[in-house]
């Protein structure tokens, strides 16, 4: 059927025009159905050439992949190269005669370096060993040449391996003293272990002998709370310090004090003797520690840097000689001709309330309520971490059986191997009939010279000393040492 004749008038002329009428002639199309024609008209123009991909240029793909190789592997491929060269070199002289010169050790850029000694001669029975043949001279380099880059890249490595602890009997309470009339501060043990001496909230220092733990003396001096005891090896002394600023000299012959060291801002809470000369460092909440003349009560060095209360302070003859902490969370290490700091640690998170050397080897431990540590003088370089202690630690000791305790503000006595770090016993200390639970703080610690007797100062008023359990042994308290997973690094 065919469509209706569409006829149109032309003005201009006047006259009527028709259009054909035919299936061929021109229909309306939309914009889109244009486009879609066009894009196939010129995709079947180029259909030749659909498949094929861009030419590749070879040179430049070739150094692409060359600079790639040594920027990633270029130690890698180097050590293949030298272990090839050392695999040909061995394969060419593996079948000489033994009167040949000595092999090369190794030929880099056609320079041969210094010999090597010669093979062991072969016994006389045994013939002569053939001379290789140029096919098997050049089979031979690539089969060892594999053989010994296996050997020396693929070596397996040694599984890394934790010392054991030795092992160490386990402490008991051995002893309870009472006698003070406030919480128990310091404690210090005279060099022939005879007596210790110990200071108190109720200003009094008490002297108590050591085997029968007798009240042999009572001296009264200080206004406030003695927080600082240290016994002179080479004099007859006793040094004491105190909430009240006060740092005094007692001459244990007269019982009585025979020099003031007057210099200290605020309370005193710590002291120590130098091991080797006449030195006193006293160290307080004046955010200062001070080096004293023993015999002229010169004030020698203030040592200032710390911005808070220094709470502890050790001396030992060799360098570092004055190590302090403080509630600043770092430790300092001074140099004692100069007066300066020569090292600040700032590994802790919290205050730093002790410190304790260690009698034999050169090192030292610090302890906050975060964890212990272990550093190694002189530079004070990080050992390791001692972590499950969580609690206020006020109080260190050490003995020469490498004994780290540890005492809290909780009552809590931790006994550490310094070795390994391993804590092989937590005992808790009773409180004093009367007295109430929170009264249980260990405030310090001590051993005696022998290295066998702990004497701990609570905040129950009491003295307690430890001693280790002779019925004890590896056997009935075996090691349970169970140690942490070590963290390998992912490469």
């Amino acid at each position: 059927m065919q469509k209706p004749v569409l006829s149109t008038t032309n003005h201009r002329q006047g006259q009527a025009v028709n259009m054909p009428s035919t299936t061929d002639d021109v229909q309306r199309h939309s914009v889109h159905t244009l486009v879609f024609r066009s894009l196939k008209r010129t995709h079947d123009m180029f259909l030749c050439d659909q498949g094929a991909l861009p030419p590749v240029d070879e040179s430049l793909e070739k150094l692409r992949r060359l600079v790639k190789s040594r920027d990633q592997y270029g130690p890698v491929l180097n050590l293949v190269k030298q272990n090839k060269r050392k695999a040909a070199t061995q394969a060419v002289y593996d079948g000489e005669p033994e009167d040949h010169p000595p092999r090369p050790n190794s030929v880099t850029n056609g320079s041969v370096s210094a010999p090597l000694a010669l093979p062991p001669p072969s016994s006389p029975q045994a013939p002569p060993p053939p001379a290789p043949s140029p096919v098997s001279m050049a089979v031979v380099p690539s089969q060892i040449t594999g053989a010994s880059i296996g050997q020396q890249s693929l070596v397996p490595r040694r599984a890394p391996t934790l010392p054991r602890p030795k092992w160490h009997p386990p402490w008991k309470l051995a002893r309870v003293i009472s006698g003070h009339l406030g919480w128990v501060r310091c404690v210090a043990v005279e060099p022939a272990n005879e007596w210790f001496a110990t200071g108190s909230n109720d200003r009094v220092i008490k002297i108590w002998d050591l085997a029968s733990g007798q009240l042999k003396l009572s001296l009264t001096g200080h206004v406030s709370a003695v927080r600082g005891l240290a016994v002179s090896p080479r004099h007859p002394y006793l040094f004491s310090c105190g909430e009240d600023k006060q740092v005094k000299c007692w001459d244990l012959e007269y019982n009585k004090v025979i020099r003031h060291y007057h210099g200290h801002l605020s309370a005193c809470y710590g002291l120590a003797l130098h091991p080797t000369i006449d030195v006193l460092v006293t160290c307080g909440r004046d955010s200062t520690a001070r080096v004293w003349d023993l015999r002229t009560k010169a004030n020698i060095h203030t040592l200032t840097g710390h911005t808070n209360t220094i709470a502890s302070v050790v001396c030992q003859a060799a360098e570092p000689q004055v190590i302090t902490g403080s509630h600043d969370f770092t430790i300092r290490l001074w140099d004692l001709a100069a007066g300066k700091s020569t090292c600040t640690l700032t590994h802790h998170k919290k205050s730093v309330r002790s410190l304790a050397v260690h009698p034999e080897l050169y090192m030292f431990a610090s302890g906050a309520p975060d964890n212990i540590k272990q550093w190694k003088c002189p530079e004070g370089k990080f050992v390791q971490n001692l972590t499950g202690h969580n609690a206020i630690v006020n109080c260190l000791a050490m003995n020469r059986e490498g004994v780290l305790v540890s005492g809290a503000d909780n009552g809590t006595l931790y006994f550490w191997d310094w070795r390994t770090g391993y804590n092989f016993q937590k005992l808790q200390a009773p409180v004093q009939p009367g007295s109430m639970d929170s009264e249980a703080g260990v405030f310090a610690m001590t051993f005696d010279q022998s290295g066998s007797r702990l004497i701990t100062c609570d905040a129950d008023k009491t003295i307690k000393i430890y001693k280790e359990d002779d019925t004890a042994s590896e056997e009935t308290h075996p090691v349970n040492w169970r140690p942490e997973i070590l963290k390998r690094r992912k490469y």
